[in-house]
């Protein structure tokens, strides 16, 4: 299996300088030979290395650096005086690939962790120094000459630019492998799923929108226990949607919270003037249901807010343990189960107000909002007409996209058989990462880990290699965190391909402690 990662440890850097030496010195003369078999890059210490690993052993490599000068500055002066626009840029060198894997696997792979490097430091334009010998493989990345070529005899080098655009347009970026997704959302579209967005869109007016609505709120009922409002939106607008309502009865309420999206409940009723305590537990703690029951009975609490699916944790928080202390004193529970929705079944029988959406676990596009409620809302000339549930009762009121609709229609089709789906793979999971440092019980859908010493290169090198994990957000980045979800289409498939990769990833650092 051929992975790809920055090197980083001296051992790799001895590699690397065999590597440099087998290509520019013994293939391509241009440098002389010495006896230790090694040529270390006078750049070495500003360079940055992507090299791809077939096993444990390092079979190709690629150089880049920004600062200046480059060493094609020293060859043809500045470049900017041959290309003035050509924002941040940065030098490409050393691309080298052992003869016995020089196949297109290896070449895409470096092509495409070269291109996420770059897009991820903000490279809006690269140069290299051509090799004469390989100019069709650099016009596969994009790359073209800009200046005459330089050097001598069997050293002849071109000068070369790629941009973001003619990289995007290159055959490498074509044919690079699709990446490997487990990140909690957007979800890939499964064939049905898209086949929506490919027809012709028809009216929000129309009936055919109509019967596409009414069967979409009857599975919506069957999954839930409640009625369903439909707004054109994300997650957040459903929230806000909900909070709005809680803003005409003039009580106060209790946000419960151990994770960001309690955080973000709080920050929403705080731009809606809402009147209201916070409950905060540790990130990750399961909350004390009888300590929140002893606060309810004691203090003037007219609602009550939380998440049902903390994902930013990876806790289910169990708002069925709460549901008969609200109803004893006349507390409307609202639950953000945007996260949950799809991923767990559960009945709304008991809450006031809930929130969901199309993407997350059910496998469509983000895109509509929902809020769940037993009793009926009437409009309220008080609230912007957006978030006025009142006005989405008994229709669509504003224009809603009906192949999102009939996707999601599609998603839904899919329950209740999806659950088990979702459980068996949640397992799996479970099951082969049971060593890992799991930060809490587990989410049905995810799983939150601490990164480790041993871990903390793996999102990045993960990422270089074509696997997406989810750390991006910053609430994982500053507790040190990062997730793997399972709702993907082609979880069982992907995962299997990243059992692969870690198990060498976990090899490799092993060999690397010991040669250390």
């Amino acid at each position: 299996m051929y992975w790809c990662k920055i090197a980083r440890t001296k051992a790799e850097f001895d590699d690397i300088a065999r590597l440099n030496y087998e290509t520019f010195v013994e293939e391509i003369p241009q440098h002389q030979p010495d006896a230790s078999g090694r040529r270390t890059d006078p750049f070495h210490e500003q360079n940055t290395y992507l090299i791809v690993l077939s096993g444990v052993e390092l079979v190709g490599m690629i150089a880049l650096r920004s600062e200046r000068p480059f060493s094609l500055d020293l060859k043809i002066g500045n470049v900017e005086n041959f290309l003035p626009d050509m924002g941040k840029v940065c030098e490409i060198r050393l691309l080298a690939v052992r003869k016995a894997h020089r196949n297109g696997r290896v070449f895409f792979l470096l092509a495409s962790a070269l291109s996420d490097f770059c897009l991820e430091q903000g490279f809006e334009s690269a140069v290299i120094s051509g090799t004469t010998r390989q100019l069709k493989l650099y016009a596969q990345l994009g790359f073209g000459a800009f200046a005459d070529a330089v050097g001598t005899g069997e050293a002849v080098f071109i000068p070369m630019v790629t941009t973001r655009r003619q990289y995007l347009d290159s055959a490498a970026a074509r044919l690079q492998s699709k990446r490997r997704q487990f990140v909690p959302g957007p979800v890939a579209l499964a064939a049905e799923i898209s086949a929506p967005f490919q027809k012709m869109p028809f009216s929000h007016r129309s009936a055919a929108f109509y019967g596409v609505r009414q069967e979409v709120d009857r599975m919506l009922f069957e999954m839930t226990g409640a009625s369903s409002h439909l707004l054109s939106g994300s997650g957040t607008l459903a929230n806000e949607a909900m909070l709005a309502q809680l803003t005409e009865l003039g009580t106060k309420g209790l946000i419960l919270v151990n994770g960001e999206f309690g955080r973000r409940l709080a920050r929403q009723a705080e731009r809606l003037n809402l009147n209201y305590e916070v409950t905060e537990n540790p990130w990750g703690q399961a909350f004390d249901f009888e300590k929140i029951k002893e606060q309810l009975a004691t203090g003037d609490y007219g609602w009550l807010l939380m998440v049902h699916g903390e994902t930013s944790t990876g806790q289910l928080n169990d708002f069925f343990a709460i549901t008969d202390v609200c109803k004893q004193w006349d507390i409307k529970l609202c639950i953000d189960c945007i996260s949950s929705f799809g991923a767990v079944p559960f009945s709304l029988e008991n809450v006031w107000l809930a929130t969901a959406t199309s993407g997350k676990a059910i496998g469509t596009m983000s895109g509509i909002a929902i809020v769940f409620a037993h009793h009926k809302i009437t409009p309220n000339q008080g609230l912007p007409s957006y978030l006025d549930l009142g006005l989405y009762s008994a229709n669509i009121p504003f224009t809603f996209p009906s192949s999102l609709l009939e996707s999601f229609e599609c998603a839904l089709a899919a329950y209740p058989e999806r659950y088990e789906l979702l459980n068996r793979r949640f397992r799996q999971l479970q099951k082969e990462t049971e060593d890992w440092p799991v930060l809490s019980a587990g989410y049905p859908t995810s799983r939150t880990f601490k990164v480790t010493d041993d871990t903390r290169f793996l999102v990045q090198d993960a990422h270089l290699s074509g696997f997406e994990l989810h750390s991006a957000s910053a609430y994982l980045k500053t507790r040190g965190l990062f997730q793997i979800s399972c709702i993907q289409p082609e979880f069982e498939k992907d995962w299997q391909q990243f059992l692969e990769f870690y198990s060498y990833y976990e090899r490799y650092h092993a060999t690397a402690k010991a040669r250390h």
